[in-house]
């Protein structure tokens, strides 16, 4: 069973667009995040150290994917965001504390609502010039 949905997962991947890879990967960091932080209170120092860099690999492909030429200010700002998320994981990391995680994932949050609305009204944008409006 395990193999289907390994199979399934890359076929969404390989099929998904580009605005549907950039929510999963948003997906990927909070969850992610969420289990760093329960493995804190739990005191499950590997577990921990392995979810935030998980977090923290999918927050370094994010950064990296940014193109400052055409994002211009709004890159300039990604950029900052997620130096902010690295800088707060790898705190926590070090000091085996949940409260800079708490931060990341109100971040992580937000950013994910963000492009979630704004791919939403892309979309409506391209429906409705499809349609001759």
């Amino acid at each position: 069973m395990s193999y289907g949905l390994g199979a399934y997962k890359k076929t969404s991947i390989h099929t998904a667009s580009k605005e549907q890879i950039l929510l999963m990967l948003y997906q990927a960091a909070i969850k992610n995040c969420k289990k760093a932080i329960e493995a804190i209170e739990q005191r499950n120092i590997p577990a921990k150290g392995e979810y935030i860099g998980k977090l923290q690999d999918i927050v370094i492909e994010l950064n990296n994917s940014l193109d400052f030429e055409v994002g211009g200010d709004i890159a300039k700002e990604l950029s900052s965001l997620y130096d902010f998320i690295l800088f707060s994981s790898t705190q926590a990391n070090i000091k085996i504390e949940a409260e800079p995680l708490n931060g990341v994932l109100n971040v992580l949050n937000t950013l994910y609502e963000g492009w979630g609305q704004a791919i939403k009204s892309l979309r409506k944008e391209s429906a409705a010039e499809g349609n001759g409006a």
